[in-house]
């Protein structure tokens, strides 16, 4: 969600911020711009069309800077258009900045303005959401500043320009600490064109350094400097990162890389602040060490595939694989040093999460409960932490999270560990994210650059974390004897090898997905841990298709959801060979007595048949308690395929957006 890019040089650095932006475009937008230090003058474009259009425009028009900053936007406050794109400009009291820029498109067919002088002194980006903003503009107001946009982000801008007095560093400093909620900002200045200065506080951002140097005041070698919100923005420009820390405020400079923080933290959120009117906050030098990270672009490369996320569809068995590689046993140090410990000290698990991933931790709860034998807890993180509960310093707090920036996880995270909740474990996909950073222990998920908004390989690499995490308990707990372990094992191994076979049918779910197509609604049934795939389910296909999509525990049929069911009505039925399965079968006759059309993902074993009403297709083999991972498989196909046969943007649903990073 929302995409940053900035960079100071010696070279122009105009088209590594393009192509920063277009390996972010993956994450959700609406509208993208960028802005330079040309001529003396600050200058920008900005577009309502994808970041391409933006490329045409800026080449057009000869823009060529060795500092500047662009963003991909994701519309929170204020709708889709040019004026409320990023970056902002701040020209002082009483100047309207609203046309400072090079020709800016509206949209795909909109004519452009042409060149223009500008009267910016102030150009911003933003990621995240300024809570105060109201609070904040009305004084800006009461200072002349004049408004060109809805955003909370030109209130920053603004805010920066009013306590400038020559340092950019000092100014940003100054202002951030009057911000309640998330950010993440790059701002650079008309009076000293080779310096941006960033600063974070709930949202990622990182340093990518030219060349290899230390962090901190006085830092010399390099003669360019990089911020991005990913580093996948920074690939084949430089692999040496440094993540910034909460609080921390950046100064790049052509050869310096200066990292401060706050003296005494403060929480996002929580300006300081007596009377209305901030403190001063002393920001102090602060270490954060390079890291090499090799997010090459390779990762983002289509390939012979259609979409992206047929790519990843098609990526998950190797995905597993790669999850999988080196688990030669049970164990808990698979989760960090010290999990034996740990594991031995808790009597209960609450997961954490969001999307997708809740669904995972939904399946996983069965998995906790009956393989491990202890009480689990899921929640979805954006109300977990608004709503009183009881909490147990005896609680394992597991977070699942794809790229392990997902801001409401993260918060709810931190709520619980305010509650005494010590004990965390995250099962994400980015070694290097906030979450793996906040927590204890982690289970880094080797899915791979995932580029398709609606989830799919890391959804699977989740569940074979978290099934792992189940067995790792239940062998603390004394419920995992070798044998059992061994064929646990064996099950796992063979998971890759199983998808491939689930793939295969393929061609049968396109059948399917043309009759899905002309569809408004449809219904997903599942029972016990298959549940959550009917969840899983029912989400895909109205994420990338747009076909409202409910799912239920079959048994609830009767108690409201067969109202709906009529032939017009497709209802989806996940049917393994387990316990449930006669169950099972028994709501599948109250749908059909209704007239509806049955859509069967059943094992082969089930004994359901094709029939006037009722669509098979059958799964290759029964998996036991690893069905979940199989059996969500085809449902991905049959979103992907009808969602391409209603010719939707797969890769990039609509308002929908990859990385969360705001609440």
């Amino acid at each position: 969600m929302c995409g940053i890019v900035g960079a100071v040089s010696t070279r122009n650095i105009v088209p590594i911020l393009v192509e920063g932006l277009k390996r972010l475009e993956y994450r959700g937008y609406d509208s993208c711009g960028v802005a330079v230090h040309q001529g003396g003058e600050l200058k920008r474009a900005r577009s309502t069309s994808r970041v391409a259009e933006l490329e045409v425009n800026v080449q057009r028009e000869g823009v060529a800077s060795g500092t500047g900053i662009a963003h991909t936007r994701w519309a929170t406050h204020g709708a889709p258009a040019v004026h409320n794109a990023h970056p902002h400009f701040s020209a002082g009291p009483g100047i309207d900045s609203a046309s400072t820029g090079f020709g800016e498109l509206d949209g795909p067919s909109a004519g452009d303005d042409g060149a223009a002088t500008t009267t910016g002194r102030i150009a911003l980006v933003h990621n995240g959401i300024i809570e105060n903003h109201d609070e904040l503009r009305a004084e800006l107001k009461r200072k002349g500043y004049v408004f060109a946009s809805q955003t909370d982000t030109e209130v920053i801008a603004h805010l920066v320009h009013s306590v400038y007095e020559g340092d950019l560093l000092e100014a940003v400093q100054a202002a951030v600490p009057r911000l309640r909620g998330a950010y993440a900002i790059a701002v650079f200045c008309r009076d000293e064109p080779h310096r941006v200065v960033g600063a974070r506080m709930g949202s990622p951002l990182v340093v990518g350094v030219g060349t290899r140097q230390e962090s901190g005041k006085g830092a010399a070698g390099a003669s360019e400097n990089f911020l991005a919100s990913d580093a996948m923005a920074l690939a084949g420009v430089t692999n040496q990162i440094i993540y910034l820390e909460e609080g921390d405020v950046v100064d790049l400079q052509m050869g310096k890389v200066w990292v401060t923080r706050p003296e005494t933290p403060v929480a996002a959120g929580s300006p300081k602040a007596v009377n209305g009117h901030p403190t001063a906050v002393r920001f102090v030098p602060a270490d954060r060490p390079v890291k090499t990270v090799n997010a090459h672009s390779g990762a983002a490369e289509l390939g012979p595939y259609r979409h992206y996320m047929q790519k990843e569809i098609f990526e998950q068995p190797r995905a597993l694989a790669d999850t999988l590689e080196g688990v030669e046993g049970i164990s808990p140090e698979l989760f960090g040093d010290g999990a034996h410990r740990v594991f031995k000290q808790v009597d209960r698990v609450l997961i954490l999460a969001c999307g997708t991933s809740y669904y995972s931790g939904s399946t996983a709860r069965y998995w906790l409960e009956s393989i491990a034998g202890i009480p689990t807890t899921v929640e979805v993180a954006s109300e977990y932490r608004y709503r009183d509960s009881v909490p147990d310093p005896r609680t394992l707090v597991v977070t699942i999270s794809q790229s392990g920036e997902t801001a409401d996880t993260i918060a709810a995270l931190k709520h619980a560990r305010g509650l005494g909740m010590e004990h965390t474990l995250t099962i994400c996909n980015v070694s290097t994210s906030a979450m793996v950073r906040e927590c204890k222990l982690a289970y880094i998920t080797r899915a791979g650059v995932e580029i398709g908004v609606a989830s799919t390989k890391a959804f699977t690499t989740q569940l074979a974390g978290l099934y792992l995490l189940t067995l790792a308990l239940a062998q603390v707990r004394g419920r995992l004897s070798e044998e059992e372990e061994a064929r646990q094992l064996k099950a796992l191994r063979h998971l890759p090898v199983a998808l491939q076979a689930v793939l295969a049918l393929e061609p049968q779910i396109i059948s399917w997905s043309e009759d899905f197509a002309r569809k408004h609604n449809a219904l997903f049934l599942g029972r016990g841990l298959h549940y959550p795939i009917a969840l899983e389910g029912a989400l895909k296909l109205k994420e990338i298709s747009y076909i409202h999509a409910e799912a239920y525990p079959a048994g609830e049929l009767k108690h409201g959801p067969l109202a709906l069911v009529t032939e017009e009505m497709p209802v989806v039925t996940v049917a393994p060979n387990d316990a449930l399965l006669e169950k099972l079968k028994s709501n599948m006759q109250e749908v059909r007595a209704r007239g509806g059309q049955l859509y069967v993902f059943a094992d082969s074993d089930t004994q359901i048949e094709n029939d006037s009403g009722v669509h098979v297709i059958r799964m290759p083999e029964h998996y036991g308690a690893l069905s979940p991972i199989l059996h969500v498989v085809p449902l991905q196909l049959l979103a992907y395929h009808t969602a391409c046969a209603r010719g939707t943007d797969v890769d990039k649903p609509r308002n929908l957006a990859k990385s969360v990073t705001v609440e």
